[in-house]
């Protein structure tokens, strides 16, 4: 999801409706099976790819397992599968007689009507002036995923903020601000060695971060804060490198507020020195991942039922 521009909630894993057939089929076809299992084949069943099996929810659970675990509860709570034993599942002759019915499967709206009268009394309601509308991207998702949407769009705020002020901010203050940054991502060890040595004469080198004790393994750093558009060309890391070969250094970070040019990113692949490029939306992204620049306002617990209780 971008930092800059509209916000966009696109994602590989098609939406759980979609998602109930392949299910079924794969219960219908195999018997009972594990829950790992059952997912396994579903996804090879719905034809997801490599890229549709592999896409993340922010807190790391694979999305397409979460949207087949919401098929799962929406389907067994009304009738169609039955769950002989702990992580086992398996269609009964509801579920078999529905899909014989309906082998296209179900649009979101159709699923919403089929799967409401099943769902907790809020989370059925549609406020009268709303039922002709186009149902809005949220009730699309379930509500684990509702919640990681609206995170997504506070840290699109956030972001955006986080890079005009440092636009905005003193040179010395945003060259302090990145070494900050990697100092808490774990650069430095537990003594935190590192320092910002931007200024006049810096040749090049915005900040040192010590990855050992006697300072023998280094990372350096180049820091450009740069408006929206000014991007990074081939010229600038060239010279960048240069300064490490300077140094006698092998590996250097070079962070921008803006972003870099096909040429300059190019070019980097190219050099033998490790060399990693963190643009504008992937430095606020680190900042508010690790907290830098922000704060933790509020946290909340999301729960489940624990089916270990009730075995």
């Amino acid at each position: 999801m971008s930092i800059a521009g509209d916000q966009k909630t696109e994602f590989t894993v098609p939406v759980w409706p979609a998602l109930i057939i392949p299910i079924l089929q794969v219960l219908s076809e195999n018997g009972t099976l594990h829950r790992k299992d059952l997912f396994d084949r579903a996804a090879a069943t719905a034809g997801l790819d490599e890229a549709a099996r592999t896409e993340t929810l922010n807190s790391g659970g694979l999305r397409y397992e979460h949207r087949m675990g919401w098929v799962l509860a929406n389907t067994a709570r009304a009738g169609w599968i039955d769950r002989p034993a702990r992580g086992q599942y398996a269609i009964n002759a509801v579920g078999r007689a529905w899909m014989a019915e309906n082998p296209d499967g179900l649009t979101y709206g159709q699923a919403r009507e089929v799967f409401a009268p099943f769902w907790p009394s809020q989370a059925r309601k549609t406020p009268s002036h709303e039922t002709d509308l186009p149902i809005p991207i949220l009730e699309v998702l379930d509500p684990v995923e509702q919640i990681e949407d609206g995170i997504n769009r506070i840290h699109q705020e956030v972001g955006e903020e986080l890079l005009r002020r440092l636009r905005e901010s003193h040179p010395d203050f945003f060259e302090q601000a990145v070494v900050n940054l990697l100092l808490k991502m774990g650069y430095g060890g537990v003594e935190q060695r590192g320092k910002r040595i931007g200024g006049t004469g810096d040749e090049g080198i915005d900040g040192i971060i010590d990855q050992d004790a006697l300072g023998l393994d280094q990372v350096y750093i180049q820091a450009k804060r740069y408006k929206l558009g000014s991007n990074i060309g081939r010229e600038t890391i060239q010279a960048f490198v240069g300064a490490l070969h300077g140094f006698g250094a092998t590996r250097g970070v070079f962070i921008t507020t803006s972003a870099f040019t096909p040429a300059a990113i190019s070019y980097t692949a190219g050099v033998p020195s490790r060399i990693i490029l963190i643009d504008g939306q992937r430095l606020v992204t680190l900042m508010i991942k690790y907290l830098v620049g922000v704060q933790s306002k509020q946290t909340y617990a999301v729960v489940e039922v624990d089916d270990d209780f009730f075995d």
